[in-house]
């Protein structure tokens, strides 16, 4: 599964009575200096009805449609062949119900945590591209552009990434050692979240495309530091024949650079 960035994770379907199982018994050699999770599957949350549109969702609670529950429903099925120990999950309702999807093909049962919640986008939140750019167009291209900047009133990218890893970090040592952790959680949470455990300044975000509905990013622990071994990995494609293809992060009629530079989250 551990592959390069862009490439497809593998594992195969298995039928409903082969439903993966934790692991039990002694611990697992751990490569990390101390105990806990020494993996990190960081899932992003089905689409959305924003996300087609190219609406900022930030905090809205905002529910999968049908091409988002096809895609936690795939990407489940991959991170169950890979036995995970812990399932935690941002509470608000579309990374509840990808994470849901997991639930069902394991023993495992969330843990919500409003820390992994995506970033607080303030009056941003519920507009779109165009609606920010009219009312906030220097805010907007700063934005754009990858600076750390609060907007529309709520958080910064580094605050966003300070917080999601300090989540990222509690469950992580929660977890049995050496095992496998997977979050539930938003893309721009995600983005911010990797930056921060791989000790990135804010400023990198741009270095980052944002994750696929579905599409996930594996962070392992090597010697006491995070290392990325995987971005942006798991099925493509999920029903696009149905519903038509839309950008990674959900926006339509932007460049590489805008949808790097300022996912719709």
């Amino acid at each position: 599964m551990e592959g390069r960035s862009g490439h497809r994770a593998a594992g195969g379907r298995h039928r409903p009575e082969e439903r993966p199982r934790r692991r039990s018994g002694g611990a697992r050699a751990v490569t990390a200096a101390g105990g806990g999770a020494s993996r990190l599957v960081l899932w992003r949350h089905g689409r959305t009805t924003s996300n087609a549109e190219g609406r900022f969702q930030g905090q809205l609670d905002t529910p999968l449609d049908e091409v988002g529950h096809a895609q936690a429903r795939a990407a489940a099925v991959q991170i169950a062949a890979m036995r995970p120990d812990r399932l935690v999950s941002s509470d608000l309702s579309r990374a509840r119900a990808t994470a849901a999807r997991l639930e069902e093909l394991t023993d495992l049962r969330a843990v919500e945590d409003p820390g992994l919640r995506e970033l607080d986008a303030g009056a941003w939140q519920g507009l779109l591209h165009q609606q920010i750019a009219d009312h906030w167009p220097d805010g907007h291209r700063a934005w754009r552009s990858g600076e750390d900047l609060r907007i529309g009133g709520g958080e910064k990218r580094s605050e966003l990434g300070a917080r999601v890893a300090a989540s990222l970090e509690r469950h992580a040592a929660a977890t049995p050692d050496g095992g496998l952790l997977v979050a539930a959680s938003h893309s721009g949470a995600l983005r911010a979240g990797v930056l921060a455990l791989l000790g990135l300044p804010a400023e990198a975000w741009a270095q980052f495309a944002s994750l696929g509905n579905g599409r996930w990013a594996v962070v392992e622990r090597r010697f006491g530091r995070w290392v990325l071994r995987g971005y942006d990995l798991g099925p493509r494609g999920v029903g696009e024949e149905r519903e038509g293809r839309t950008n990674a992060d959900g926006a339509h009629g932007l460049s590489s650079a805008e949808r790097s530079a300022g996912a719709v989250v």
